[in-house]
Protein backbone atom coordinates (compact mmCIF):
# COMPACT_ATOMS: atom_id res chain seq x y z
CA UNK A 1 0.00 0.00 0.00
CA UNK A 2 2.74 2.67 1.01
CA UNK A 3 4.26 1.15 -2.35
CA UNK A 4 1.42 2.60 -4.48
CA UNK A 5 0.86 5.93 -2.34
CA UNK A 6 4.46 6.72 -2.62
CA UNK A 7 4.06 5.92 -6.98
CA UNK A 8 1.04 7.62 -6.90
CA UNK A 9 2.66 10.90 -5.07
CA UNK A 10 5.52 10.38 -7.46
CA UNK A 11 3.17 10.70 -10.51
CA UNK A 12 1.05 13.60 -9.37
CA UNK A 13 4.38 15.86 -8.63
CA UNK A 14 5.86 14.72 -12.05
CA UNK A 15 2.45 16.04 -13.63
CA UNK A 16 2.48 19.16 -11.24
CA UNK A 17 6.21 20.47 -12.36
CA UNK A 18 5.15 19.31 -16.13
CA UNK A 19 2.32 21.74 -15.65
CA UNK A 20 4.73 24.31 -14.65
CA UNK A 21 7.69 23.88 -16.99
CA UNK A 22 5.38 23.63 -20.17
CA UNK A 23 3.20 26.35 -20.49
CA UNK A 24 -0.10 26.45 -22.49
CA UNK A 25 2.24 28.39 -25.44
CA UNK A 26 4.97 25.74 -25.42
CA UNK A 27 3.26 22.16 -25.08
CA UNK A 28 4.63 19.70 -28.10
CA UNK A 29 8.00 21.48 -28.09
CA UNK A 30 11.14 19.55 -27.69
CA UNK A 31 12.40 19.28 -24.13
CA UNK A 32 15.55 20.40 -25.09
CA UNK A 33 14.50 23.57 -27.09
CA UNK A 34 15.53 26.52 -25.44
CA UNK A 35 13.51 29.85 -25.49
CA UNK A 36 15.67 32.18 -28.04
CA UNK A 37 17.06 35.30 -25.73
CA UNK A 38 14.79 38.30 -26.53
CA UNK A 39 17.58 40.44 -27.01
CA UNK A 40 19.20 38.22 -29.73
CA UNK A 41 18.63 38.84 -32.96
CA UNK A 42 16.55 35.95 -35.32
CA UNK A 43 15.36 35.39 -38.86
CA UNK A 44 11.81 33.94 -37.97
CA UNK A 45 8.49 34.89 -36.82
CA UNK A 46 7.02 37.90 -35.31
CA UNK A 47 9.09 37.67 -32.08
CA UNK A 48 11.96 38.89 -34.11
CA UNK A 49 10.46 41.85 -35.24
CA UNK A 50 9.19 42.78 -31.87
CA UNK A 51 12.22 42.69 -30.39
CA UNK A 52 13.87 44.37 -32.65
CA UNK A 53 11.16 47.49 -32.69
CA UNK A 54 11.71 46.89 -28.63
CA UNK A 55 15.09 47.40 -29.17
CA UNK A 56 14.85 50.71 -31.35
CA UNK A 57 12.83 52.42 -28.65
CA UNK A 58 15.43 52.52 -26.26
CA UNK A 59 18.04 50.34 -24.93
CA UNK A 60 18.37 51.85 -21.27
CA UNK A 61 14.39 51.23 -20.49
CA UNK A 62 15.30 47.29 -20.75
CA UNK A 63 13.53 46.75 -24.03
CA UNK A 64 15.00 42.70 -23.90
CA UNK A 65 13.25 42.23 -20.38
CA UNK A 66 9.64 41.09 -20.95
CA UNK A 67 8.89 43.02 -17.63
CA UNK A 68 10.40 46.27 -19.36
CA UNK A 69 12.63 46.74 -16.26
CA UNK A 70 16.30 47.35 -16.29
CA UNK A 71 19.09 44.68 -16.40
CA UNK A 72 19.26 43.98 -12.43
CA UNK A 73 22.34 41.68 -12.94
CA UNK A 74 24.68 45.03 -13.74
CA UNK A 75 24.66 44.70 -17.63
CA UNK A 76 24.41 41.83 -20.12
CA UNK A 77 20.96 40.16 -22.05
CA UNK A 78 17.94 39.76 -19.79
CA UNK A 79 16.96 36.08 -19.78
CA UNK A 80 13.55 34.93 -18.46
CA UNK A 81 13.47 32.13 -20.55
CA UNK A 82 16.46 30.46 -18.53
CA UNK A 83 18.45 29.68 -21.36
CA UNK A 84 21.37 31.72 -19.10
CA UNK A 85 22.91 32.15 -16.06
CA UNK A 86 22.55 35.26 -14.15
CA UNK A 87 26.12 36.21 -15.63
CA UNK A 88 24.46 36.27 -19.26
CA UNK A 89 26.49 33.21 -20.33
CA UNK A 90 25.28 30.20 -21.69
CA UNK A 91 25.61 27.31 -19.35
CA UNK A 92 28.02 25.04 -20.06
CA UNK A 93 27.24 21.02 -21.14
CA UNK A 94 26.33 18.63 -17.50
CA UNK A 95 29.36 17.25 -16.96
CA UNK A 96 29.61 13.09 -17.97
CA UNK A 97 29.15 11.89 -14.64
CA UNK A 98 26.21 14.00 -13.83
CA UNK A 99 23.42 12.30 -12.70
CA UNK A 100 19.85 11.20 -14.95
CA UNK A 101 17.74 12.02 -12.25
CA UNK A 102 17.31 14.16 -9.46
CA UNK A 103 15.39 14.80 -5.72
CA UNK A 104 15.29 18.16 -5.19
CA UNK A 105 13.40 21.25 -3.16
CA UNK A 106 13.17 24.74 -4.85
CA UNK A 107 12.67 28.38 -3.29
CA UNK A 108 11.03 30.57 -5.79
CA UNK A 109 10.77 34.21 -6.07
CA UNK A 110 8.42 35.26 -8.54
CA UNK A 111 8.73 39.10 -9.93
CA UNK A 112 6.38 40.97 -12.51
CA UNK A 113 6.39 39.37 -15.91
CA UNK A 114 7.55 35.71 -14.64
CA UNK A 115 5.11 32.74 -15.49
CA UNK A 116 2.04 32.08 -13.22
CA UNK A 117 3.33 35.32 -11.11
CA UNK A 118 0.02 37.31 -9.77
CA UNK A 119 -0.63 41.12 -11.23
CA UNK A 120 0.90 42.90 -7.74
CA UNK A 121 4.14 40.45 -8.00
CA UNK A 122 7.47 42.36 -7.31
CA UNK A 123 10.00 44.08 -9.54
CA UNK A 124 12.47 42.15 -11.15
CA UNK A 125 14.71 43.80 -9.40
CA UNK A 126 13.44 43.66 -6.11
CA UNK A 127 13.05 40.00 -6.65
CA UNK A 128 16.63 39.18 -7.19
CA UNK A 129 17.67 41.19 -4.49
CA UNK A 130 15.18 39.06 -2.15
CA UNK A 131 16.20 35.71 -4.23
CA UNK A 132 19.94 36.43 -3.09
CA UNK A 133 19.20 36.83 0.09
CA UNK A 134 17.49 33.75 0.69
CA UNK A 135 19.94 31.76 -1.06
CA UNK A 136 22.51 32.70 1.48
CA UNK A 137 20.10 31.63 4.51
CA UNK A 138 18.83 28.40 2.78
CA UNK A 139 22.47 27.66 2.60
CA UNK A 140 22.63 27.12 6.31
CA UNK A 141 18.79 25.73 6.52
CA UNK A 142 17.06 24.91 3.47
CA UNK A 143 13.53 24.35 4.92
CA UNK A 144 13.10 27.06 7.21
CA UNK A 145 13.67 29.15 4.31
CA UNK A 146 11.43 27.40 2.29
CA UNK A 147 8.70 29.23 3.90
CA UNK A 148 9.94 32.37 2.77
CA UNK A 149 9.51 31.87 -0.81
CA UNK A 150 6.64 32.43 -2.66
CA UNK A 151 4.29 29.91 -2.95
CA UNK A 152 5.21 26.87 -5.33
CA UNK A 153 8.13 26.94 -3.03
CA UNK A 154 8.86 23.56 -1.41
CA UNK A 155 11.11 21.47 0.71
CA UNK A 156 11.38 17.96 -1.80
CA UNK A 157 9.63 18.36 -5.05
CA UNK A 158 10.31 15.02 -5.93
CA UNK A 159 12.27 13.35 -8.70
CA UNK A 160 13.24 14.90 -11.65
CA UNK A 161 14.73 13.52 -14.78
CA UNK A 162 17.00 15.29 -17.05
CA UNK A 163 15.73 17.19 -19.76
CA UNK A 164 12.61 19.05 -18.48
CA UNK A 165 13.92 22.09 -17.50
CA UNK A 166 15.39 25.11 -19.55
CA UNK A 167 19.58 24.72 -19.80
CA UNK A 168 20.58 27.31 -16.93
CA UNK A 169 18.59 25.45 -14.17
CA UNK A 170 19.04 22.12 -15.39
CA UNK A 171 23.05 22.96 -16.10
CA UNK A 172 22.63 24.28 -11.60
CA UNK A 173 20.26 21.86 -10.74
CA UNK A 174 21.84 18.62 -12.11
CA UNK A 175 25.74 20.02 -11.01
CA UNK A 176 24.99 20.23 -7.57
CA UNK A 177 26.35 17.60 -4.86
CA UNK A 178 23.57 16.02 -3.02
CA UNK A 179 22.85 18.17 0.18
CA UNK A 180 24.04 21.38 -1.71
CA UNK A 181 21.81 24.44 -2.19
CA UNK A 182 22.66 26.43 -5.38
CA UNK A 183 23.23 30.55 -6.16
CA UNK A 184 19.93 32.09 -7.62
CA UNK A 185 19.00 30.83 -11.18
CA UNK A 186 16.30 32.88 -13.54
CA UNK A 187 13.63 30.44 -15.02
CA UNK A 188 10.67 31.46 -17.13
CA UNK A 189 8.37 31.14 -13.39
CA UNK A 190 10.59 33.54 -11.39
CA UNK A 191 14.06 33.00 -9.47
CA UNK A 192 14.96 29.52 -8.28
CA UNK A 193 17.02 28.51 -5.25
CA UNK A 194 16.96 24.53 -5.52
CA UNK A 195 18.63 22.05 -3.03
CA UNK A 196 19.92 18.56 -4.17
CA UNK A 197 18.38 16.10 -1.77
CA UNK A 198 19.20 13.03 -4.27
Amino acid sequence: MQKLTALLFAALVLGAIALVVLPGGRRGASPTESTPDAGAPSDAGPDATASADAGEESADAGAGDPTGEADPTGGGPVDAGGALLLTGEAPPPLAGEAPKSVVFGVILVQYKGAQGAPQNARPREEALTLAKQLAEEAKTDFKATVAKGDKGSMENAGRLPRGILEPAPEYVLFSLAKGSVSDVVDTPRGYWIVQRID
